[in-house]
């Protein structure tokens, strides 16, 4: 007996699918008026309400931020914060310190290379943490849509802006390193 119930839902199911493409273009266009009616007595409900509570009917609404940046919005310079820059270099460590962030800040970091050895810095979990505004080389900027590591063949300076986004703890590490002094911790708050 169930299973003689459970086909004939299923067979009044497929059939009202059935049943809707039957109809006319003027039903149709009867149905879709109708929709436009409704939906015009409920909008009318809606303001009546906005004007009652002193919404001014102007259909402007402001967004009250938390901080006031201005015109320039988040990424302007007097919002930016340098950072200590990091250091590659042979048998140097990286950065004198770990680094602490407040999520939402924009920072800016150099990354300077002596040009001693072929070095990188690498750090998917940082990279991902953050959004990368741009890399600055040799006077070219590089506005990315995601960085792995950088990597330094010759002597040079790489400078790089962000926002830091995801609290956490991340690292800068030189791949295939694993002393405290080849990396750079970033404490993201």
């Amino acid at each position: 007996m169930t299973r003689i119930l459970a086909i004939l839902m299923i067979l009044a199911g497929l059939a009202v699918p059935a049943a809707a493409q039957d109809k006319t273009e003027g039903d149709s266009a009867t149905e879709n008026s109708d929709a436009a009616a409704v939906a015009t007595q409920e909008d009318d409900d809606d303001d009546d309400e906005d004007e009652e509570a002193g919404g001014g009917g102007e259909g402007v609404h402001e967004a009250a931020g938390k901080f006031d940046y201005g015109f320039s919005g988040v990424l302007a310079r007097d919002n930016r914060t340098d950072l200590a820059p990091l250091t590659l270099a042979s048998g140097q460590p990286v950065a004198t310190d770990e680094y602490t962030l407040k999520s939402g800040g924009y920072y800016r970091i150099d990354i300077n290379a002596d040009g001693s050895q072929e070095l990188a810095l690498s750090g998917g979990d940082f990279f991902r943490a953050v959004w990368v505004n741009e890399v600055v080389i040799n006077d070219i900027e590089i506005r990315p849509m995601g960085v792995h590591s950088l990597e330094f063949d010759d002597a040079g300076t790489a400078s790089m802006s962000f926002i830091a986004i995801v609290p956490g703890r991340y690292t800068l590490s030189i791949p295939g390193s694993s002393g405290e002094t080849q990396q750079a911790v970033f404490n993201i708050q």
